[in-house]
């Protein structure tokens, strides 16, 4: 195996794995700006609309897992570079297609690329990366990225749909895919691990990942009495436990269940997931109050966003120097309450809230327990996995953070409407009605923050991370 890059030669990779994570994550977010004018061009229905987000959404939550076994199986660098590939071919189709459905299909294929890449890219990290200092880098510029790549999606959509047209939303993924494509030869590829995939484990798991991903699309569109969400979710429980009992059974499970044993990593899984429900939610929350009550264009509200990308930043950055002094439970639990701060912060909005006195410093805040959060259940997950268990170690954050971000805008969308049309609210007019069920949510956002801090406090390791004394340069340590 090539051995591992050091400081000197890290700047290539470094920004090969933090380019890659961008641009599969501003996918989330970028559509939603040209979502109008697409409708426009294509005669799109108000039914089908949704699909043009909801399609990659889906694929890309419900695929991570089979994404990150085959990296472990048939080589990281290779699946990484074959998912790039696939979501590279799949945005030029997108950015042609003349119809809703190659549209919405393009758009499946996108997530099935982001699914096989962004698992690896994380895996990676650990190969690539012979020393703590800059594995550490590589893992803060991979976190950055995952809060980043929304506000940059904002934005990027905001000047691309007024400048030239909707179409280069996709079209801007290509040049940037095919550099990804050439710089990821300085990536340093894993030894492949001996294993099958199993098509029961594969379907089973996939299928359960699908009907859950889209029952909580579903919820957020249509409210918690969707009968179909309701069959779907009932579908999902089945399915995933079916997949479960395989696992349990196979001699080469597609997700081996002996990495929940580990109560830290098992803890990081599960803060994760509550701690992307509440920024990506309250994210959610706070646009739509810059749109429909303050009357700020698209790109005016992605801009106002940057104080939060600079929170991210800054949390992203320090993080590393916090962890090799305190232990990952501390920064998490801090980065948790930050942010659950931040969203009881923004729950006192009004009709005429000031931008810099109230929104900005709370965006900043955000920010900030943000990314010192998402560091610290990297570490927690990635770190000290065995070498072929390192792809699924990554999907199943991955996973966990992607439907986080579903139920997040699927609970604090159905909060914030129920509390709107209530006839108390609905009878102080339009603009205090969404304020009214805005500032719920983003309570109910604080609370789902907090409980992720108790579940960090109380799962999360309780001493720094320190170099293992391990021997083969191939171990994710840390």
């Amino acid at each position: 195996m090539t051995a591992r890059t050091g400081q000197r030669g890290a700047g290539v990779p470094l920004l090969v794995i933090a380019t890659a994570q961008l641009m599969l994550v501003l996918d989330d977010s970028i559509v939603n700006i040209a979502l109008p004018s697409i409708q426009r061009d294509l005669d799109v229905t108000a039914v089908h609309l949704p699909w043009v987000v909801n399609a990659y959404i889906l694929a890309f939550g419900a695929l991570l897992l089979l994404g990150g076994r085959i990296g472990d199986l048939w080589g990281r660098r290779g699946a990484l570079q074959a998912g790039i590939a696939i979501f590279v071919a799949a945005s030029f189709a997108g950015g042609l297609a003349q119809t809703t459905g190659l549209l919405v299909a393009a758009r499946a294929v996108q997530g099935l690329g982001a699914a096989l890449a962004a698992p690896n890219a994380l895996a990676l990290i650990a190969t690539t990366f012979a020393d703590r200092a800059t594995r550490d880098k590589a893992l803060a510029l991979y976190g950055a990225m995952s809060g980043l790549g929304i506000v940059v999606g904002l934005l990027l959509g905001g000047v691309l749909t007024d400048t030239l047209g909707w179409r280069w939303v996709f079209f801007i993924n290509v040049p940037i895919g095919l550099l990804v494509l050439l710089g990821s030869r300085t990536l340093v590829a894993a030894d492949r691990h001996r294993g099958r995939l199993g098509a029961l484990g594969a379907a089973l798991g996939t299928g359960g990942m699908v009907a859950l991903v889209y029952a909580i699309t579903r919820l957020g569109e249509d409210g918690f009495t969707d009968p179909v969400a309701l069959v779907l979710l009932a579908a999902a429980a089945v399915l995933l436990a079916a997949f479960v009992l395989t696992q349990a059974r196979s001699a080469s499970p597609l997700l081996p269940l002996g990495l929940f044993r580990d109560r830290n990593r098992s803890g990081a899984y599960a803060t994760m997931l509550l701690l992307a429900v509440g920024p990506m939610g309250t994210f959610y929350v706070i646009t739509l109050y810059l749109q429909q009550v303050q009357q700020l264009s698209p790109l005016q509200a992605g801009l106002a966003w940057l104080p939060f990308a600079l929170g991210l930043v800054i949390g992203a950055g320090a993080a590393p120097k916090l962890l090799v002094r305190l232990a990952p439970r501390h920064v998490a639990t801090a980065g948790a309450l930050l942010s659950a701060a931040a969203a009881f912060w923004f729950s006192t909005i009004g009709v005429e809230t000031g931008y810099w006195t109230h929104l900005a410093p709370a965006m900043l805040v955000l920010g900030l327990g943000f990314g010192l959060g998402v560091m610290a259940l990297t570490q927690a997950a990635v770190y000290r996995v065995e070498p072929d268990k390192a792809g699924i170690a990554s999907a199943l954050l991955n996973t966990a953070q992607q439907i986080g971000v579903a139920l997040g805008l699927a609970v604090l969308a159905a909060v914030a409407a129920t509390i709107t049309a209530a006839p108390a609210n609905a009878a102080l007019g339009a603009e205090a009605g969404l304020v009214a069920g805005y500032s719920t949510a983003l309570v109910v956002a604080s609370a789902l923050l907090v409980l992720a801090g108790l579940v960090a406090l109380t799962t999360l390791s309780g001493r720094a991370t320190t170099e293992p004394a391990a021997t083969d340069p191939a171990a994710p340590v840390g």
